[in-house]
């Protein structure tokens, strides 16, 4: 596939943010029929399928080479199924608007962990930018906009925490991968692997479910496995080919804040003050992390 035309990559950057802004309110409403270990591999089961028309039809369906198989691994373990599970989990608990700005502090777990670990620097920008993130984080898990005394409350935040930090991992390995076919020509091998461990999982765990299927139900998981998920990855392995990165992940910021918008218009969720401040500081700190990233790396490319 060759890389899209400014516009048209913009275009479809806006429906990737939108499709995974709107995909937690949807996840919301499928964990009230089944469980999330099934509501996550039905998804995937209809993901997969769209992908392999997808890339079939866009002659990008290769047999991995053996290098590749690790980040196969990682991207399918730690984020299609462990980040994917724990969000669905959480998110019962949780209300979506809340549960998808956790869910995005992703970038500043990776902004504290890289240097930790020697696979970054730490500098003035990330260290501020991760400091806004975590009051951004005090700010939303306060006893005043979460109840403390509700268990399941709080170990959905948890959950949905622990998801977020799981793909802060995945991020970080992928980041070091050295790839050999594209991530595009590597998507539908992460979804299967994916797929395969999520429905053996599912079945082990929670036994065959019993669903009383309706339209609604059918049209949830449609849009959660064709637009949230198999239209998403697609579009932004496209994205990524045609916007610089600094452009998408400063992007990506609004996926919470769509997120938010349509638990208040899907599920008449509360937009409170607190979850307003929360989702500011943090999508600033992310913004904030990014761009020193970004002068970070602008600087190891002038003095290489």
């Amino acid at each position: 596939m060759n890389s899209l035309s400014p516009r048209a990559a913009v275009g479809l950057f806006l429906i990737v943010v939108l499709a995974w802004g709107v995909n937690w309110s949807v996840t919301k409403q499928l964990v009230q029929f089944l469980s999330p270990l099934w509501t996550s591999a039905i998804r995937s089961w209809i993901a997969l399928a769209a992908l392999f028309v997808i890339l079939g039809l866009s002659n990008n369906l290769v047999i991995p080479e053996r290098r590749d198989i690790p980040v196969v691994l990682s991207v399918a373990l730690l984020h299609m199924t462990v980040f994917s599970v724990l969000v669905a989990a959480g998110v019962r608990f949780l209300p979506a608007g809340k549960a998808v700005v956790l869910g995005y502090t992703t970038p500043l777990w990776v902004a504290i962990a890289a240097p930790l670990i020697g696979n970054d620097t730490l500098t003035a920008p990330k260290v501020a930018g991760a400091l806004l993130g975590l009051i951004g984080l005090a700010v939303i898990l306060n006893p005043t906009s979460i109840d403390w005394t509700n268990g399941n409350v709080m170990l959905g935040a948890g959950m949905v925490i622990l998801a977020a930090i799981a793909w802060a991992a995945n991020i970080i390995y992928i980041r070091a991968h050295r790839w050999l076919a594209s991530p595009l020509q590597l998507l539908i091998w992460q979804v299967l692997v994916a797929t395969v461990v999520l429905s053996i999982t599912a079945a082990i765990v929670d036994g065959i479910p019993h669903v009383n299927w309706s339209w609604r139900l059918v049209l949830l998981f449609l849009y959660s496995g064709l637009i949230g998920t198999a239209l998403a990855y697609w579009a932004m392995s496209m994205v990524n080919k045609s916007i610089s990165a600094l452009t998408t992940s400063l992007g990506t910021t609004a996926t919470p804040l769509v997120g938010i918008a349509s638990a208040a218009v899907l599920l008449g969720e509360p937009i409170d003050l607190s979850l307003a401040v929360a989702a500011g500081l943090i999508v600033a700190g992310i913004g904030l992390a990014t761009l020193g990233d970004r002068l970070l790396r602008s600087q190891a490319i002038a003095r290489g």
